[in-house]
């Protein structure tokens, strides 16, 4: 009995090709350089699609306009004879800059929250312009909310109480007004370099409010101690607070041991303090963001 056996066949190798060499694949499709405003549209899409924005900054605005028309409502002509204008908006802004700070953490953390960074990095490995778009889109947004409430507050309180009792009002209290927008401004893209370096957004909201609210806290405990009191006065002169009351034009009542009023320092002080803490903590964020993984 013979085994049946299979033939098997194998082709001649290939003959080599000759003639011109094929051209490269060149895609139909418009391929251009990614750059920063190609960042800049994808950052602005993603604020203006979640629901944190909406909240947070409606929050900020009712917060700001709601609690000035009631202060405004409350008050004479006379009392704004040596406050300005600006002043029923600050006292709604020591509330409504929680707004912006929380605004500022979950503009990063909560892409680290639901995984979407690693889609972001995937689709802009250059991590350095994707941080510089959030800095950038977040931080005019938050300005323009802040700004245009302070300016209705404002200008609500102007048409309402601008009689002879008021005295006079400069363009200054305005420019003092804007200059506390920015400084409430600085506080949400201090929030968001935080929330950067943490990169959990209860953990970043934390760090925030203790920022904020801390250090008058501290000063004061430090100033009943005589070997602690300057370090205490120190303190109590260089806080959120104080400087957003300096900025609105409003006095801060600080006092030396002896009962008189206190020094208090430049408005331009208060601003490059915030200034340097500010940019050390956007430093920090470009390091720890482009060295380590998601």
């Amino acid at each position: 009995m013979t085994g049946a056996h299979t033939d098997r066949r194998t082709e001649p190798p290939a003959e080599p090709r000759t003639g011109p060499p094929s051209p490269p694949y060149s895609s139909p499709l418009e391929s251009r350089r990614p750059h920063l405003g190609h960042a800049l549209a994808s950052e602005w899409t993603k604020l203006v699609s979640v629901r944190s924005t909406l909240w947070t900054l409606g929050s900020l605005v009712v917060v700001v306009v709601g609690i000035g028309m009631v202060f405004i409502a409350q008050t004479s002509s006379g009392d704004y004879a040596n406050i300005p204008f600006t002043t029923p908006a600050l006292i709604g802004m020591f509330v409504g800059q929680l707004a912006v700070m929380v605004l500022g953490v979950l503009t990063i953390t909560s892409e680290h929250g639901t995984g979407l960074v690693r889609t972001t990095f995937t689709a802009a490995p250059d991590r350095h312009r994707v941080l510089t778009a959030k800095y950038l889109v977040f931080g005019l947004t938050a300005f323009l909310a802040t700004a245009g409430s302070v300016f209705v507050v404002g200008t609500a309180a102007a048409i309402a109480h601008n009689g002879p009792a008021a005295g006079s009002h400069t363009a200054g209290e305005w420019a003092g007004a804007l200059a506390g927008s920015f400084y409430v401004t600085l506080l949400g893209v201090l929030a968001l370099a935080v929330g950067a370096l943490v990169r959990h957004s209860a953990g970043a909201i934390a760090v925030m409010i203790g920022v904020v609210t801390l250090p008058p806290v501290a000063g004061a405990m430090l100033s009943i101690w005589e070997a602690s009191a300057p370090l205490g006065r120190v303190v109590l002169r260089h806080n959120a607070p104080v400087a957003l009351m300096q900025l609105f034009g409003m006095p801060s009542g600080t006092t030396s041991p002896s009962g008189s009023p206190e020094a208090m320092p430049a408005d331009l002080t208060q601003m490059a303090l915030m200034l340097l803490v500010t940019g050390a903590a956007m430093a920090a964020s470009y390091v720890v963001v482009g060295r380590r993984d998601v």
